[in-house]
């Protein structure tokens, strides 16, 4: 049997179960010359996914409704028709939510079970290594002795980049949303301090009180009033790194904030949002050095993996839910 995670329908506010459908149908499929069947093995959920469910213009298609959706997924090739892969390859690409599927292999990246855990290249050394990597480097460009403010700093991507701004001599400050998280921030990933904005009750005083000198780099994965907090202490020509906007993707109404204009005029700062494909002639070389990171242990990394593809769509609310340490996996 083959199953398969459609969009039943498209959700208004906050997704609930009842946005999937879960469908079986009998394994007929068959390959062609150049094509390989693939068996799901890892699963990836992630933030911008909820953007797609909304028939909304946005840098990728909406997902259909009726559907598959898809995203990152690790598979394992179990036939080939196809001389690039051979059966038992293990191989990345973004996929259909299926158990099995037939791909052309144009797209699929070999991965290494030996070099790193198959779910780390949904992660660290996959798309939020590179996200994490990127956008701090190319945007950010960070100066040895800056201040660096992560927000989301628990998750898949906003722990990675709390480590690399380490290893890079900056200062750290990770917000995120409870006092285990905090802990974590400090203990695990080597941040020099952390706030839980849920218990923060002015976060604007609380985060001049954790930066002192004033912000010079903000990775932003939040959007929504944290980030508002965040313009009081940037510095002049500081970088705002518009990753997401998680706080505000379940809105209904357009969100207001404060104006941001007049804080970048008076310090001559940049905010510039982005899209890891934007990089995707770098990916090489980031991933070279995240990998090499890794092996010298100057990278960690925390996953929250669920078992069983029927769980794929209680993951993916856990996970806008923050109910997740590291990066948000389902395992097949």
């Amino acid at each position: 049997m083959i199953q398969t995670i459609n969009l039943k329908k498209r959700p208004v506010g906050a997704p609930t179960l009842d946005n999937f459908e879960l469908t079986e149908s009998e394994n007929n499929l068959t390959i062609k010359d150049g094509e390989v069947l693939l068996e799901t093995k890892y699963l990836s959920v992630d933030p911008y996914l909820r953007g797609r469910m909304s028939d909304a213009k946005s840098y990728v298609p909406p997902f259909e409704v009726g559907k598959p959706l898809n995203s990152g997924i690790i598979a394992e090739v179990i036939d080939s028709k196809n001389e690039n892969f051979t059966k038992g390859d293990f191989v990345r690409d973004r996929l259909d939510w299926k158990t099995l599927q037939v791909s052309k292999g144009e797209n699929l990246q070999k991965v290494d079970p030996d070099k790193a855990p198959l779910s780390a290249y949904l992660g660290i050394v996959g798309m939020t290594g590179l996200t994490a990597y990127l956008g701090l480097h190319e945007i950010g460009k960070p100066k040895k002795g800056e201040t660096l403010i992560v927000s989301g700093a628990a998750g898949a991507v906003g722990s990675v980049v709390g480590q690399i701004g380490k290893i890079l001599g900056l200062t750290v400050i990770g917000i995120a949303g409870s006092d285990e998280k905090v802990e974590l921030l400090t203990s695990e990933f080597g941040f020099d301090r952390g706030i839980n904005y849920k218990t923060t009750e002015d976060m604007k005083a609380a985060i001049k009180e954790a930066a002192p000198d004033g912000v010079d780099i903000y990775f932003d994965n939040v959007g929504g009033e944290i980030s508002d907090a965040v313009l009081f202490s940037i510095n002049k020509f500081a970088r705002t790194i518009n990753c997401g906007a998680i706080s505000v993707y379940n809105n209904t109404e357009t969100p207001t904030g404060v104006s941001v204009q007049p804080f970048l005029i008076k310090n001559s700062a940049l905010m510039q949002g982005f899209i890891v494909s934007n990089y995707s002639d770098k990916f090489p070389e980031a991933m070279e050095q995240l990998s090499k990171w890794l092996g010298e242990e100057k990278l960690t990394y925390r996953e929250t993996i669920v078992e069983g593809f029927e769980n794929t769509p209680q993951a993916f609310l856990d996970m806008m839910d923050g109910k997740k340490k590291g990066k948000m996996i389902v395992k097949v």
